[in-house]
């Protein structure tokens, strides 16, 4: 069977949730990654270029997930909640190694 074709609504919709809430899971993901690592004795420099190239990675399978799943509200909640949780977590961390 053939399953009916997304409108263009809905495609642009998950444009949007890939682009936007895959930037935010990225911001996140790399500001934990970079202040975790720094709080590990990793130096400043060498925390933040790991984080950075992971972060293209996590922003392509950010991306990609987001046209795989099912539900494009879980895909705004997973992104965007994560995104804002990582950031709250990685200014917690900051603010205890200052």
């Amino acid at each position: 069977m053939n399953a009916p074709s997304p409108g263009a609504l809905h495609v642009v919709l998950r444009i949007a949730a890939g682009l936007l809430g895959g930037y935010a899971f990225t911001w996140g993901f790399i500001a934990l990654a970079v202040a975790t690592l720094f709080a590990a004795r990793m130096e400043f420099h060498d925390a933040e270029a790991f984080g950075t190239i992971a972060g293209f990675l996590v922003f392509l399978a950010a991306f990609l997930w987001a046209f795989a799943a099912r539900s494009l509200a879980h895909v705004w909640l997973v992104l965007a909640g994560g995104g804002v949780s990582m950031t709250g977590a990685a200014w917690l961390v900051q603010g205890l190694l200052v």
